[in-house]
């Protein structure tokens, strides 16, 4: 009983941040952040987990908008989130008809994983955004087209 009492006393804290929230994407601000009408008409920044994407005037910048808003403007999404970023912006995995938006960026060579924060993603996750940046780098598509692509938390540094 005591054995069961401290497992749960240790998964409740996790399961408690947990939480999703579902709304209709009206607003893509660049590849990796977009704006969601939830319920009570409560509109709310969401920064996509496990990516970093090219700034505004990057190379890439507009590209990997154009994609994102593609996957998700004007759609209902499901966000599963468990943190706020110091802008107040939620920070999530953002899903359209089941399929993951943040993989599809990095799928798509139009985001880097963001290995900062990896630790922050499922163990499944760390592996698949992984992956797909090793591929899409591979393959040579979206920004892995350029023989030296500049991170975007370097091109903010600058």
């Amino acid at each position: 009983m005591r054995i069961a009492l401290l497992a749960l006393i240790l998964v409740l804290p996790i399961l408690s941040w947990a939480a999703e929230l579902s709304g209709r994407v009206v607003g893509v601000t660049d590849g990796d952040t977009v704006t969601l009408l939830a319920a009570g008409n409560v509109q709310e920044k969401i920064r996509l987990s496990g990516i970093d994407a090219p700034e505004k005037g990057q190379p890439y910048g507009e590209a990997s908008k154009q994609a994102l808003s593609g996957l998700v403007y004007g759609k209902d999404v499901v966000v599963d989130w468990a943190k706020r970023d110091r802008y107040g912006r939620i920070v999530g995995k953002v899903l359209v008809d089941g399929r993951d938006a943040c993989l599809d960026q990095a799928r798509a060579g139009l985001a880097w994983h963001f290995k900062r924060y990896e630790n922050e993603q499922s163990p499944e996750d760390r592996v698949s955004y992984a992956a797909a940046e090793v591929a899409s780098r591979a393959a040579r598509v979206g920004l892995w087209a350029d023989p030296a692509p500049m991170a975007p938390w370097d091109w903010r540094k600058r």
